[in-house]
């Protein structure tokens, strides 16, 4: 493989996270490249938010290293770490809004910590994050407990925006969204990445996201990555965790994407 500075926004090299005697994360290698929306899929319990809050500092490991946009990260505390931060923005599960902030507020979290801006820039970059996930001004007037779980995935996803950072990490993006609310996220998702050349890791058991939007799918299983690459090579695997996941009875119906 070619490891050429610049090709990969993220490498995971012999990565190992545990929690007291279990070991969630053992020995893992993992390559994300830049510009694509690689999936990663896993059991339920299987570490795969675990790995995600790994590579962003948020959960110690024992062993390895991860290097995002060519820094190795450390923890959350740690200045490298801190700085390649701005590179990054997150979409944790469920949102993850400030209850307390309006939706425009909680877009300008981010700005305020990290940023010396007026009011008025303030609101007018809010806005255009507002807009540029299919919002409108005056949705920024609301409070999440006003918001639909559909309107809520966008106000975080404007939050992760915020920065206009390089890499974008979503946490089960689609989880408590109807079919059609989730189709529309996937379609705002696969949009943006065009349009602003993201990498997108996303954390995910959709499968209609696995196969529309992501350009890779990565199965974590026992704590490694047992297989990658795109749909089509997913659905050949021989491992028996990635063959009972993607033939099992609810995927019958699921065909590769036309390359």
């Amino acid at each position: 493989m070619d490891t050429s500075v610049g090709e990969f926004a993220i490498q995971v090299n012999d990565l190992v996270v545990g929690f007291g005697r279990r070991v969630v994360i053992n020995h893992l290698a993992l390559d994300v490249r830049c510009g694509e929306i690689l999936g990663l899929v896993g059991a339920s319990g299987g570490g795969k938010s675990v790995l995600m809050r790994t590579i962003i500092g948020l959960i110690p490991r024992r062993g390895g290293e991860i290097e995002v946009m060519g820094a190795k990260i450390g923890s959350t505390h740690d200045r490298g770490t801190q700085t390649v931060a701005g590179k990054w923005g997150i979409l944790f599960q469920q949102g993850a809004l400030f209850s307390s902030l309006t939706a425009r507020q909680n877009i300008q979290f981010p700005l305020r910590e990290n940023l010396v801006l007026s009011d008025a820039l303030l609101d007018e970059i809010a806005t255009a994050k507002l807009e540029m996930v299919g919002l409108t001004p005056e949705d920024g007037d609301k409070f999440p407990s006003e918001l639909s779980g559909g309107m809520t995935k966008r106000v975080a996803l404007a939050r992760a925006l915020a920065l206009d950072p390089a890499i974008v990490f979503l946490d089960e993006p689609t989880s408590g969204l109807d079919p059609i609310a989730a189709g529309d996220f996937d379609a705002l998702i696969k949009t943006l990445q065009k349009t602003l050349g993201l990498t997108v890791f996303m954390v995910t058991h959709d499968l209609a996201s696995l196969n529309t939007i992501c350009d890779r799918v990565a199965a974590l299983a026992d704590g490694k990555i047992v297989a990658i690459g795109p749909m089509r090579e997913l659905l050949q695997s021989e491992h028996p965790w990635v063959r009972a996941y993607f033939h099992g009875k609810r995927s019958l119906m699921l065909q590769p994407k036309a390359s």
